[in-house]
Order: structure tokens, then C-alpha cells, then sequence
């Protein structure tokens, strides 16, 4: 067995050492928004993004002269890529079936699943305006019936973005905050004097975006932990140099800490690989950014079996894997953690991302091992309930609860049950004393 990195990124130290730097920002920054809601966030507003207009929430009239700036084209590309997201959604939230069942007479168990009732969307845009987040968290969340969704999305150059502003209300948001980073996560999920907290925060952002939804969570719910993008190629002599480097770049260009990972058999496929992404470098015009995502976090790791390109797939369990290889349909069937899978060369992540139809919100950091992606059924809760419905069960019921509540010492527990039993089974147990076997009472 031999996994050959002919290419490291920054080591795991120092990726802790910055998370380390953005934990102690992050910690600082919710907590004064905690104390002093809208003044600490206008504050903010004013210092990271210029920007203090006399309401971040934008009314109707806003809205709507927003939304005519937008082109006919843009517009329509817009709703396509936001009827392909629904219907996506609308197909898995009719795979969730609420349920109701009788394993004995009398007893009835079941689910209903409801919606979250209030969700915050935070759409990235400070340095690109991500118009199809909101149509994979608000749209989403439409589709799922949240009663209440807000979004909040920082200023592009200064002012809302047009067609970011036009996703979200099309998506179905009912409150639109011009609002960015860490401020936008705090005033949505800690509230303000002019913004009700929400009891869900979703969406992607950088990593101080990521960090802030961390250490909210458990005071609301969140969707996961998206931080900044990842992705890899799993390729082998199939393809070419050119396809690896472009889905490589196309990913590492959303920021500096971006991840990109070729995982390859073909020590040519590797070589090749560098001179193309050497060769775009010069000519993409987010070199600036993609450049220094792949010199700090690029890598490329040479194995020599599929076996082992799927070891250090799942081990690395990235966002985005894109699977270019004679048997894309076994890593398919054999991946276990990643974020999404992008299946041979006609497809690619950037489909994903804009248009398809699949979520964009995905695990980064590993939590591909642990969870799936944004989808409809993050905004579903599922709730138990259960009735009792006749006599004989209630007394069958509570023989069998009584007696494990004694084997665990829970007098008290024994004795709800016991009561139902007198009560309803005519039996005479005593307080605190087992309930008899249904045979042994007859």
C-alpha cells in the first residue's frame, strides 16, 4: 500500500491556529451583540461593511425597486433555478410520512412531523453575491411550511445586491435584512429591539460565519457546520489534466482557506494536473483568491489502488467530490462520508451549487462523517406521541412499566403505572409494589 501526497497544504496546526484566532473573535463579537443588540450591530455594519442605512430591514417598497433592477434574463434563470430546487425539496419532503401504529391492542404510537417555526437564512455576498443560497435555505424552508423565515445577506459594494435581494423573495422570505457575518448570524439567532430571534439558523458563510453559528448552537438550532468550501477530485487516467485543474479552481476561487484535493492513481494525471492549474492561474481573474487557496490548502495525493483513493476520500470526507473515473457508480455504492457526489465528467460541482436541483449547504471540517447536507428534512422536526385506548392495554401496559421502573429504583414511576393498573385492570397493587404478569393476575 502506497498514498503519496505529492502536494500538503498548511498542516492541521496551523488550520487550528486559525480556527483558535476566529473562536476568540467570534466569542468577543456575539457577546456584545448579546448586550447591546442593534447599537453593537450597527456598529459592526459601519465597521466591516460601511454600511448604516436607517433600517436593515427592507421594506416592500424596497423589495420591489430592488427587484426591478434585475434583468428579464437574470430573473428567469433565477425562478428556473428556484423550480428545480423546489421540486427537488417537494420530492423528499413527500418521502417524509408522518406515521401511526397499534403494536398491541390498544396501544397507538406514531410521528407527525412540523415544521421549525422560525429560520434565519444567511446568504454569503460580501465578496460574491451568492444568489442560490437563497433559493437552497429559503426556498427550502418554504417548501417545508416554516411559518416565519428571515434572511439576512451583508451589502454588495455598498448596497443590497438586486438579485440576491430577488432570490430571497422569491424563495419565500417574509423579513429581508441587509446584514452580514458575524453580526447578521447574532441579530438573527440572539435578537435584537428591532429583530425576533429565530429558533433556526441555516445556511454557508466564511469562517467566522461557520464559528458564530457554532457557538449559538444550543441556543438555537442550526443546520450544520458549512464553513468555507471544499472539494475534491477523484480521478484516474480517464480523464485529462485540464477537467481536474478547472473543477479544482472552480471551487478554490470562493476563498483563501478553500480546500482542493486531487485523490488520483495516474502519477500523469497528477503532473498534468499542475501544469493546467498552473497555466489558469495566469488567466482566471479570481486568481488572486483561488492562487492562494491552492498554495495554503491544494493538494494532491497519488495511491495506487481504487481501494485506497476511497480510504482517503472517506478519511478526508470532503463537501464537494467529484468522481471522474472507469467506475464512478462503485465509489457511488462505497463512499460512506462526504458532503455531495458529483458523478462523472459531464457533471460538476458548480451544477450543484447554482441550479440542479440538490442542496448546496453541505458538511465541511470532517462533518460529512456525521451528517448530510441542508435538505427539507432539517427544518422538520419529528415529534412522538402516544395514546392508550382501552382498559385491558392500560393494565397490560403498566404491569410490564411498573416492574422495569422498580428494576431501576423509580418508585414514583412504578406508581403511575400501578395506578393505571387498579384503576383501569381491577388488580390491587399496592404503592410501590410490582404490578403481577397479566397470566399471574387471571
Amino acid at each position: 500500500m502506497a498514498i503519496e501526497y505529492l502536494k500538503r497544504g498548511k498542516s492541521e496546526a496551523d488550520r487550528q491556529d486559525d480556527d483558535a484566532q476566529v473562536r476568540q473573535v467570534v466569542e468577543a463579537t456575539l457577546k456584545d451583540i448579546d448586550a447591546r443588540g442593534d447599537t453593537a450591530v450597527r456598529e459592526l455594519s459601519a465597521k466591516f461593511d460601511n454600511y448604516t442605512p436607517d433600517s436593515f430591514k427592507l421594506s416592500e417598497a424596497d423589495i420591489e425597486a430592488l427587484m426591478a433592477k434585475v434583468s428579464d434574463r437574470d430573473m428567469a434563470d433565477i425562478k428556473f433555478a428556484q423550480e428545480q430546487v423546489r421540486a427537488f425539496a417537494q420530492a423528499q419532503r413527500d418521502s417524509m410520512l408522518d406515521i401511526e401504529v397499534e403494536p398491541m391492542p390498544g396501544v397507538i404510537l406514531g410521528h407527525k412531523n412540523i415544521p421549525v417555526q422560525s429560520v434565519g437564512c444567511y446568504v454569503p455576498g460580501g465578496k460574491f453575491p451568492m444568489v442560490a443560497s437563497a433559493h437552497m435555505s429559503v426556498a427550502t424552508a418554504s417548501v417545508a411550511g416554516v411559518p416565519r423565515i428571515i434572511a439576512c445577506t451583508p451589502p454588495f459594494k455598498g448596497e443590497p445586491n438586486p438579485a440576491v435581494i430577488a432570490a430571497m423573495h422569491l424563495g419565500g422570505a417574509h423579513e429581508i435584512y441587509v446584514l452580514g457575518g458575524i453580526q447578521g448570524i447574532g441579530a438573527m439567532a440572539l435578537g435584537t429591539e428591532t429583530i425576533d430571534p429565530v429558533h433556526m439558523l441555516v445556511g454557508p458563510g466564511n469562517a467566522f460565519v461557520a464559528e458564530a453559528k457554532r457557538q449559538l448552537f444550543g441556543r438555537v438550532g442550526i443546520d450544520l457546520f458549512a464553513g468555507p468550501t471544499e472539494t475534491m477530485v477523484i480521478a484516474d487516467d480517464t480523464v485529462d489534466g485540464e477537467l481536474c485543474a478547472t473543477d479544482l479552481l472552480g471551487q478554490a476561487e470562493h476563498g483563501y482557506n478553500s480546500p482542493a484535493v486531487l485523490v488520483t492513481n495516474s502519477r500523469k494525471l497528477a503532473d498534468n494536473t499542475m501544469s493546467e492549474i498552473e497555466r489558469i492561474l495566469k488567466i482566471i481573474p479570481t486568481a488572486d483568491t483561488a492562487s492562494k487557496s491552492w498554495e495554503d490548502y491544494g493538494e494532491i495525493i497519488l495511491c495506487d489502488t481504487y481501494e485506497e483513493m476511497l480510504e482517503v476520500a472517506d478519511d478526508i470526507a470532503s463537501e464537494h467530490v467529484q468522481v471522474m473515473t472507469d467506475r464512478d457508480d462503485w465509489f457511488l455504492e462505497k463512499m460512506t462520508c462526504y458532503g455531495a457526489l458529483f458523478l462523472g465528467p459531464r457533471t460538476n460541482v458548480a451544477n450543484g451549487d447554482k441550479v440542479i436541483g440538490t442542496n448546496h449547504t453541505l458538511p465541511t471540517k470532517k462533518a460529512g462523517r456525521y451528517t448530510g447536507g441542508l435538505w427539507v428534512g432539517k427544518y422538520l422536526k419529528t415529534h412522538s406521541y402516544q395514546k392508550v385506548t382501552t382498559d385491558q392495554a392500560a393494565a397490560d401496559i403498566g404491569a410490564y412499566c411498573s416492574r422495569l421502573c422498580l428494576l431501576e429504583g423509580f418508585v414514583g414511576h412504578a406508581e403511575q403505572a400501578n395506578l393505571r393498573v387498579r384503576r383501569y385492570g381491577g388488580l390491587n397493587v399496592p404503592y410501590g409494589g410490582p404490578a403481577p404478569y397479566k397470566d399471574a393476575a387471571e
